[in-house]
């Protein structure tokens, strides 16, 4: 790989909260791209990105927590930025879903759009195209993009509460 291809890319952050909720238990990486609706390689490349970013240990098979936790609190929204758009049919993110919603009586609905969805509120686009599908399936893989969502469009109230959650889930604290 060239230096340009140790750039992150928001499907690494994709990678890297399933590896989070999948806590201590063993993985491969053909199990991540077929939970993740990847390919073998992007999940290789992801990986080998993060190892780079020195978001993953050397094997790649653990998340430097601390690392990844202030990667997002201080830079998801700069690297990775979204702004609310159209109204659309979907599945609620950010502050709209849980475990946020429960703490946060907000006026806007925020969404990926997803014709089978539910919910309608303003456009958000997930971080990668596959992040949908592979969070209807994983529900601990949802909050936790969801929470990342309230960094990267939320309020200062809410992005200190997603803050606060992601803390627990991420570092154990």
């Amino acid at each position: 790989m060239t230096a340009s291809n140790y750039n992150m890319k928001p499907q690494d952050i994709l990678v890297l909260l399933k590896i989070i909720g999948l806590e201590s238990k063993v993985w491969q990486q053909l199990t991540l791209a077929q939970e993740l609706n990847m390919s073998q390689s992007e999940i290789s490349q992801s990986l080998q990105r993060s190892k780079y970013a020195q978001l993953l240990d050397f094997s790649g098979k653990k998340v430097n927590k601390m690392a990844f936790y202030e990667f997002l609190i201080h830079g998801i929204s700069y690297v990775f930025p979204q702004r609310p758009a159209a109204m659309v049919r979907g599945i609620a993110t950010a502050h709209s879903a849980a475990p946020i919603n429960k703490m946060i009586q907000a006026t806007e609905t925020y969404v990926w759009p997803y014709a089978r969805g539910n919910t309608r509120g303003q456009a958000i686009i997930p971080l990668y195209s596959s992040a949908i599908e592979a969070s209807l399936k994983d529900a601990t893989l949802y909050e936790l993009l969801a929470m990342v969502d309230v960094l990267r469009v939320g309020s200062t109230r809410e992005k200190e509460i997603a803050k606060l959650e992601l803390k627990k889930r991420i570092l154990n604290e």
